[in-house]
């Protein structure tokens, strides 16, 4: 307990260029926009760019029907989300392909659009950049990021095959504006890449699990959040509800609990409210239809930080259940 009350308190006073309002963070910029209230903005990192507090997940978008992937779409415009996030292998560009239909070619700009390569080399990420260019239908990306490095080896060997070499040619022919990195199985790989990066300072995000029980197995939070703030790296927090393992079932992942984490443990706002109340850019959130977008929209403009106090109750409260690496699935220790 003593180890993730300093690390929470070490977070409560690192607030990465976010403003405080009333007890919450605040925007800096225009509350409205054409399409009406924006949601509050954070600042990304080193960029100075403002993004939205809650970000639409763009995995949902590629394997949801393409009626539910269209309101997903249109109710985080109307509930003011304005970041977009997807990647070139979200159900083999599906997802990047219904961006292109439903939210460029009218939207572009008021959103600020990130996607993602899983090249091994030079050679695959150009081909992969090609790609999502002509299926979102955009000229520049916001952000493109290298996408779920598994291990530090695998950092290593994209590293070698030119990976960081060809996006920061991109970035100076204006393809992308913005290079990150994501990940999800290690957080020593997230380690690695800031390590084998800290001379050139090419990364201007970092996108990892961020959730209430991330602090206690095998977290990223502890392993890489001090890291990213000490550069000024922008945080992009995602799996925040474990992927839908919060709950008691979880369909797509043939997944059952008898103890889930909400509504047994927790309640969806205070896993969400815990993230929000870390000094995160944005917190990416998967919806696979305009309800539950519209819930986490409601959450975003209902949001009041937590206390260290109140963080560090929901650890404990969930520390056996987090102890357990069942919930996070998704993250895999090397042997």
């Amino acid at each position: 307990m003593s180890n993730r009350r300093t690390f929470l308190k070490s977070l409560a006073g690192a607030t990465a260029g976010i403003s405080l309002a009333s007890g919450s963070f605040a925007s800096n910029q225009e509350s409205n926009d054409r399409l009406g209230e924006v949601l509050p903005k954070r600042k990304l990192g080193k960029t100075g760019e403002q993004i939205t507090m809650l970000g639409t997940g763009g995995y949902h978008v590629g394997w949801t029907t393409e009626r539910d992937a269209q309101e997903v779409v249109e109710a985080a415009l109307e509930g003011g989300v304005r970041f977009f996030d997807t990647a070139e292998s979200y159900s083999q560009g599906t997802s990047e392909e219904r961006y292109g239909k439903f939210l460029t070619p009218k939207y572009r700009d008021l959103i600020f659009l990130m996607t993602k390569t899983t090249g091994q080399n030079a050679k695959t990420v150009q081909e992969h950049l090609e790609g999502s260019l002509r299926r979102l239908k955009v000229d520049q990306i916001d952000l493109y990021q290298v996408h779920a490095i598994a291990s530090p080896d695998d950092v290593d060997s994209r590293i070698e095959a030119g990976v960081l070499d060809y996006l920061q040619t991109a970035k100076q022919e204006g393809k992308i504006r913005y290079i990150g990195f994501t990940g999800h199985q290690n957080p020593y790989a997230h380690t690695r890449m800031l390590e084998r990066t800290k001379d050139s300072d090419i990364f201007d995000t970092v996108q990892m699990p961020v959730n209430v029980l991330d602090q206690t197995y095998y977290s990223f939070s502890e392993n890489v959040f001090p890291k990213a703030l000490e550069r000024n790296i922008g945080v992009l927090a995602m799996k925040s509800l474990a992927a839908g393992r919060f709950f008691a079932e979880k369909e797509r992942f043939n997944w059952s609990t008898e103890n889930p984490v909400i509504p047994d443990n927790l309640s969806i706002k205070e896993a969400m409210y815990f993230v929000w109340s870390l000094p995160v850019a944005t917190l990416i959130s998967g919806n696979e239809n305009a309800t539950f977008m519209r819930e986490k929209i409601a959450l975003a403009r209902s949001f009041s930080k937590l206390s260290e106090a109140k963080r560090l109750a929901l650890v404990e409260k969930v520390k056996d259940i987090a102890a357990t690496g069942q919930v996070e699935y998704y993250k895999q220790k090397e042997a």
